[in-house]
């Protein structure tokens, strides 16, 4: 590991594409659930772009609607990021991964006018969606329930499975209590929840 050199070509893609696929499934999330309307996407750029591609002059989306509004928006932003990727090693002559890796940007980005039109669909959507009320809401409950359990298991760690309290001595039990808890699903840790502090539910 070398801290002078920029991620590989791989890793590179690997991160836009992980921010691209983050943004598209939390606006199609986001749009689904009611917390953004198509009113207030009015303000965004790409979205503009978006319904004039696809020629939409709705009021209300449809989810067919939606389906192609996000696969638009995907290929879109994929295409802009193929064309100026390749353009940006064609313009720097690499040769080799060490030659991406010695440049002293990264190689793989989108171009200069979408990168800015995709920073304000990120600032959108944290505006609109991230610290939206109901948002907050259930991210201020899912705390509370994780925190609730950890401190149960902590108090009494028979509580967990068997497999589970044989790994204390050796690993410890805030370790293995974290671990435990990290492995549900969200439907699970909320059985677990009422499992543990409703009176009506059976144990």
């Amino acid at each position: 590991y070398d801290p002078k050199l920029r991620g590989s070509l791989e890793a590179q893609i690997s991160n836009v594409a992980d921010e691209l696929a983050y943004n598209a499934h939390d606006l199609d999330d986001g749009i689904q659930s009611g917390l953004i309307t198509v009113q207030q996407l009015e303000e965004v750029t790409l979205w503009q772009i978006l319904r004039e591609r696809l020629g939409w002059e709705g009021c209300t989306l449809q989810e067919l609607d939606r389906h192609r509004f996000i696969r638009e928006l995907v290929g879109m932003l994929v295409g802009d990021v193929i064309d100026t990727t390749l353009a940006n090693l064609d313009r720097i002559n690499a040769l080799t991964p060490l030659d991406v890796q010695k440049h002293d940007k990264n190689v793989v980005e989108y171009s200069s006018e979408l990168g800015e039109r995709n920073k304000q669909l990120k600032q959108f959507l944290y505006h609109n969606m991230y610290y939206h009320w109901r948002v907050t809401r259930m991210k201020h409950r899912a705390e509370h329930f994780v925190e609730n359990l950890f401190e149960s298991y902590i108090a009494e760690p028979r509580q967990l499975p068997n497999d589970y309290q044989d790994q204390i001595e050796n690993r410890g039990k805030y370790r293995v209590v974290a671990d435990y808890i990290a492995g549900m699903t969200d439907r699970g840790a909320m059985q677990e929840y009422r499992r543990l502090f409703d009176p009506m539910t059976r144990p």
